[in-house]
Order: structure tokens, then C-alpha cells, then sequence
């Protein structure tokens, strides 16, 4: 059995002579990559969709199934010679489908909007197209005339869908208008409740009974509490809407089983979407999981909506799931729950306004607006200090969705470096350090501006100081040495 030193040592020889070969071609690129890992080591990542793969993941994507076209299914490809990608796809649906319990699983998605807009086609095609063509005796759309296809056509573009608004937490492929998901649908939005920002169920189902939605997405990236999706599989069984759950950001604490029962998604929804990479810590890419009844219309997301799949990606993504399915993941996936609420206790106990009062999950909110700024001037304050956040809307946010109230915290990343209780309650007080030592700057007309900002003298540099000291105690990729 190879020793951790070994291994360390290997892949460190590994990366090095992989760095050197790219160098020979394009040093900058060489260059930039180790600057990246540089830059990822000395700063605080908080931004709750990043997190770190590990180097077995990593090196999966840089082989030669880059090179490979396989548009199609396995066993069943428009390209000769796909006989290994179809092993590597079948590897990874079939962790997928037994580490979620799902009874299909479609790995081909290059990212979470592929993914969404897979479901969402598959949806179209299985509530829409199906019945249209059965009706009129037809086995496909190549059967269509012109004047059947046009009536075809309106008809699926006047579908309904129903999502949680982008203030309250959802996302904007949830029906957003600037997103296509906002413009193939005539969708409404629910919200949460404004004295607690908790999703409120009662409202969510006289709002589905209201609208009458073909399709009910629950889901969030930014709402930092737990859904019962049991209820919410409920209210979509009672107006015929089939569920969608987006569970990209949270996927890994339900493959870690943080979730379950009613919070998990999957016994529930009709269609569930993520992302291999958050907290699932896989590469970038998507996922969509789904009932048997869905499983032929998801079956053609390629060419339906996606080209040719990442097979290199795909590798990566078993990979994964093979990591996710051990032991260690679970305990993984709770510490990242358990870290949220340290941080969460630590912003509390020193005065900062959280959304929701709290979290549950991955996620912390907070509303920067108690500090005289917005969310655009936190996020740049707090780069400038080595904390790597991303600004956020809240709940009826007055600034919008560019310059925002809000700042999001994700746990996943710092987790994976072993952070824990005492080094998030420090973290929360770095980041209350730099909040209360920013003021907003002015605008060149001499006016209160929404983007510059002044830092107090030097904040930046005490945080960056005590946050070395905390990193150096956790090292990324430890043992991976590219001197």
C-alpha cells in the first residue's frame, strides 16, 4: 500500500511535470496556473460554490477523452470508436443513481444551467410534446407538417413555471426574465415571508393554485435554511405541475446524508438537477437525476440541448461520486453544516444582521446594509483584506441584483481544508473587522456611491495576517509541492 508520503510525493511529480509540459507550449498559461493555486492557498474562500477537487478529480480532466465525440447515449452513439466513453458514463450514472437513490441518472450536462435546461426540455417534451403527438397519431416531430408544427410550437411556449424569486433566494435559471429560463416560460415567482424570510408553505400553495404552473422548481442558491420537499411535492400533486429541484448548492449534504427524509429531494421531486462541483467537491459540470416516467425524455438532452458531452468531464465526475459514496464524505458533508452554524453563532454574537435570522445548511446571509454599505462595496472591501465572498440580493433588496444588500458565506472550501468551530467564530470576526472599518467612497460628482468604498488604514493587512495564521495551519493540497 503506498504511504502518504509516497502519494504526496507522486502527485506532486505528477503536477510538475504537467506544468512543465504546458510551459513548453505557453509558459503564461504555465505561469497562471500556478499563480491560481498560489492565490487559492493565501485567501479565505467563502463563496459558498466554489470548493476544492481533489487531485485525483483534477487529473482525470486532462486526458485524452478531451479528445473524443459522443454525441448520443451509451451504446447507442452518432460516432464510431465509443466504447470507452460508454464505460465511463455507465461508471458514473451508477454511482450517481446509488449515491442519490435515484432511479435514473444523466451525467452528460456541462454545467447547472445544461442541466436545468435538459430538465426543463424533458418536461416540455414529456407533459407537452408526448400527449400533443399521441393525439394526433404521430410517432415524432419529423411526422409534424408545417401547420402542426407551428401549433406544436405555441403550445410549448406557453407553458407555466413557478420558481422562487431571485431575492428570496432562488436562482436565475429559475424563471429569471434576463435568463432564456425567464423568456421560454410564462412564469411567476414566489417569495418568502418579509418578517422571517422563511419559505412560507401556505403562500407557496394558494400562489401554484393561483397561477396553476405546468412546472414547480423549489430550489435555491442563497436561502440558508432546509425545505421539506414532501410539502412541496404536495402543493405541485395538487395543481398537476410536475416538481423540478434545482439542488446544485446542496447536493453534497444530501449525497452525505445531511438530508434526509423530507429534506431530501430526490424520493420526492418528478426531476432533480446539480452540479458536480460546490459542495459535492467534483469537477465543473451537471447532473440530472429523475424518475423512470422521465427517464426517456432526459435520455435525449443530446441533441435535444446539449452537443457532444465532456467525456474527460464525465471521468471526472465518477471519480467524484466514487469519493462521495465513502465515509469520509458523510463526515465531511455534516462538518460543512456544522462550520455554517459556527459562523453563523460567530456574525451573531457580534451584532451582524443575518437573513433568516440563522442557517441550517451551507450558507450564511448577511445584510451588509447595517453597516452603511451594499453589497458590491462589502464584497471589495473584503477582497482587498484576502476574504474571497460573493455580494448577494436579499429579501426585497433596494439595491437590485447588481450592486445588492447582501454578502453570501459557503462553508464547502474551507471545510475541505480542515477548518472547523474556532477558525470560522475567527473568521466571522475578520469579516466583522473589515465590514465596520469600511465606509462607502463617492462618486466623481462628489455623491454617495453604490461601488467605491474606503478601507481604514491598515485593516487589510491585519486580516490578511491573522488569516495566514489560520491557513498555514491547513494547507491546500498538502504535500503537493511545485518548487
Amino acid at each position: 500500500m503506498t504511504s502518504q508520503a509516497d502519494h504526496d510525493a507522486l502527485t506532486s511529480s505528477a503536477y510538475a511535470q504537467a506544468l512543465e509540459v504546458i510551459g513548453a507550449v505557453e509558459p503564461r498559461i504555465a505561469e497562471a496556473t500556478r499563480a491560481e493555486l498560489a492565490d487559492q492557498r493565501a485567501s479565505l474562500k467563502l463563496i459558498a460554490s466554489e470548493n476544492y477537487a481533489s487531485p485525483a478529480v483534477l487529473m482525470t480532466m486532462g486526458t485524452w477523452f478531451s479528445d473524443k465525440y459522443a454525441e448520443g447515449t451509451v451504446g447507442h452513439r452518432f460516432y464510431a470508436g465509443c466504447q470507452n466513453v460508454d464505460t465511463v458514463e455507465s461508471i458514473a450514472a451508477e454511482h450517481a443513481r446509488e449515491l442519490f437513490g435515484a432511479e435514473y441518472a444523466y451525467v452528460q450536462p456541462h454545467s447547472g444551467i445544461d442541466a436545468n435546461l435538459v430538465a426543463f426540455w424533458s418536461i416540455l417534451a414529456h407533459r407537452v410534446e408526448g400527449p400533443w403527438l399521441q393525439k394526433a397519431g404521430l410517432r415524432g416531430v419529423n411526422d409534424l407538417t408545417e401547420a402542426d408544427w407551428e401549433a406544436l410550437r405555441r403550445e410549448l411556449g406557453n407553458q407555466r413555471l413557478l420558481g422562487m424569486s431571485l431575492d428570496a433566494g432562488g436562482h436565475l435559471t429559475h424563471g429569471f426574465r434576463p435568463n432564456i429560463s425567464g423568456k421560454m416560460f410564462h412564469q411567476n415567482q414566489y417569495g418568502t415571508d418579509p418578517e422571517t424570510g422563511l419559505l412560507d408553505y401556505d403562500a407557496l400553495a394558494a400562489k401554484a393554485r393561483e397561477f396553476k404552473p405546468l412546472v414547480l422548481v423549489a430550489g435555491y442558491s442563497a436561502y440558508p435554511r432546509r425545505v421539506n420537499f414532501a410539502k412541496v411535492r404536495e402543493i405541485a400533486d395538487e395543481v398537476g405541475a410536475t416538481l423540478m429541484v434545482d439542488m446544485a448548492h446542496f447536493a453534497g449534504l444530501v449525497a452525505g446524508k445531511v438530508f434526509t427524509g423530507d429534506e431530501d429531494p430526490v424520493p420526492h421531486a418528478h426531476v432533480v438537477t446539480t452540479t458536480t462541483h460546490k459542495s459535492l467537491r467534483g469537477p465543473r459540470g451537471g447532473m440530472v437525476l429523475a424518475t423512470e416516467e422521465y427517464a426517456p425524455s432526459v435520455d435525449r438532452g443530446c441533441p435535444m440541448v446539449l452537443g457532444g458531452p465532456l467525456s474527460h468531464v464525465m471521468a471526472a465526475k465518477a471519480v467524484a461520486l466514487a469519493e462521495a459514496k465513502q465515509e469520509s464524505f458523510r463526515t465531511y458533508a455534516q462538518q460543512v453544516a456544522d462550520n455554517a452554524q459556527s459562523l453563523a453563532a460567530g456574525f451573531t454574537s457580534r451584532g451582524a444582521h443575518l437573513v433568516t435570522g440563522g442557517t441550517d445548511n451551507h450558507l450564511v446571509l448577511l445584510d451588509v446594509s447595517s453597516y452603511g454599505l451594499t453589497g458590491r462595496q462589502a464584497e471589495s472591501a473584503l477582497l482587498e483584506a484576502g476574504v474571497v465572498t460573493n455580494r448577494n440580493s436579499v429579501p426585497a433588496d433596494p439595491n437590485g441584483a447588481w450592486y445588492t444588500s447582501g454578502i453570501r458565506f459557503g462553508t464547502p472550501a474551507l471545510t475541505t481544508r480542515g477548518f472547523g468551530h474556532d477558525e470560522f467564530d475567527t473568521v466571522a470576526d475578520l469579516v466583522v473587522q473589515v465590514l465596520s472599518s469600511t465606509q462607502p467612497g463617492t462618486t466623481k460628482a462628489g455623491g454617495p456611491s453604490k461601488a467605491s468604498y474606503v478601507l481604514g488604514d491598515g485593516v487589510a493587512d491585519k486580516v490578511k495576517a491573522a488569516s495566514a495564521e489560520m491557513l498555514d495551519k491547513h494547507p491546500l493540497y498538502p504535500g503537493l509541492d511545485l518548487a
